[in-house]
């Protein structure tokens, strides 16, 4: 079974989001803005949600963990939980 290592910001709306993905364009630091702004608890670790496998998340962010290219900030993508901004870091 496929996994993968991410990291997520997961914020309330998605203007947020947006707005917190062009900082990140003009090269803010993943990890600090999680830190500040991300409500889930990893945001502790910068947004570092380590290595997990497909079909451990809910659909819309497997499907940008597992599909999406590496090392690109997509999203916002919403979810029950709000809009997050998902990097995938690696998938094996």
């Amino acid at each position: 079974m496929a996994s993968a290592c991410a990291r997520h910001i997961l914020v309330k709306s998605k203007f947020e989001a947006q707005s917190l993905k062009d900082k990140l364009a003009k090269g803010a630091d993943f990890a600090q803005l999680a830190k500040k702004h991300s409500s889930c608890p990893s945001a502790k670790r910068g947004g570092d949600l380590g290595e997990f496998k497909a079909g451990t998340m809910l659909k819309a962010f497997d499907q940008v963990v597992f599909k999406k290219p590496l090392l690109e900030v997509h999203g916002p993508v919403k979810t029950k939980f709000g809009f997050h901004l998902i990097e995938t870091i690696y998938r094996s």
